[in-house]
Parts: structure tokens; sequence; C-alpha cells
């Protein structure tokens, strides 16, 4: 199954890719800052476009992780 590995690996290269710029492009809040005494957001729902981004990132995250198993199991 050669051939299968062309289509296998560059899909879960940019699937992780895809991952790792939604991840990136969450924005919240200041992290640890609010534990020292900074400000404390308090973040009750996702809206909008956040919204969409957090969705996102759940299906390329199955995505990777269902492509990962398949190659691991049928490309030796």
């Amino acid at each position: 199954m050669p051939a299968l590995q062309f289509i296998v690996y560059p899909f879960i290269i940019v699937i992780a890719i895809l991952l790792i710029v939604a991840i990136l492009l969450q924005q919240r809040g200041t992290g640890l800052g609010a534990t020292f005494g900074g400000e404390g957001n308090v973040f009750a729902s996702r809206r909008g476009f956040e919204r969409i981004l957090f969705l996102f990132s759940i299906v390329l995250t199955v995505l990777l992780f269902a492509a990962a198993i398949f190659a691991l199991v049928f490309i030796k």
C-alpha cells in the first residue's frame, strides 16, 4: 500500500498545521496573571467566530486522531 501513504501522510501534516493555527488563534484571558492578582475575566460562553473556531479545533483533533490510527493500522 505505498500509494496510500502518499495520501494519508500529507493529510495528517495539513490537519496538524490547521490544528496548530486554530489553537493559536484562540485567545482566552490573561492566563496565570489572574492567579497573582491580575485581571480575572470570567468567560461564560463562546459566541460568534470564537465558537466556530473552538468547534473547528475539536473537529480537527478528531480527524487527526482518526488519521493517525488509520495510518498506524493500515500502513506498514
